[in-house]
């Protein structure tokens, strides 16, 4: 009877597991400038967003509906700045090269920069402070120069 069960269960999880994954094939459709500019909307959205809660905080009577959605807003458009960090740049697009390599400094400064903006983009989701978006966008122009080379 276990050994039924287990069939059973294994037989379910097998189709869940291969209708879940997701291969990252370099089919080369995307656009790397276009994920440069899709960071920096995602910042402005950000920036706009602390803006509006902080605003609407002030209001005699704050609207917590508003404040909420601009709140959840600014947290989806961070995500989304560190998903295409993470899952775009430094999983499909920064190869890794060996310390030996001419480029190895560059890659160092990529990842870096990736990090970086990986973990200021956490910290606008816990914060109004504009000074996480001002470190944002620092880090775009410092990461697009080591990326691009422009």
């Amino acid at each position: 009877m276990k050994t039924k069960a287990a069939l059973v269960l294994l037989t379910l999880m097998v189709p869940l597991s291969a209708a879940w994954s997701h291969c990252q094939v370099p089919c080369g459709i995307y656009d790397d400038d276009m994920r440069l500019e899709m960071i920096a909307e995602h910042i402005k959205t950000i920036e706009r967003s602390m803006q509006q809660i902080v605003e609407l905080s002030e209001a005699e009577t704050p609207n917590m509906n508003q404040i909420v959605r601009w709140v959840n807003n600014k947290d989806a458009h961070a995500d989304e700045l560190a998903h295409i960090a993470t899952y775009y740049f430094l999983a499909q697009r920064v190869k890794p090269v060996a310390a030996t390599d001419q480029d190895y400094q560059t890659y160092i400064e990529m990842l870096k920069t990736l990090h970086q903006m990986v973990f200021y983009s956490m910290k606008a989701k816990q914060s109004t402070d504009m000074e996480y978006v001002a470190k944002l966008r620092e880090l775009l122009k410092d990461f697009t120069k080591a990326y691009t080379g422009k």
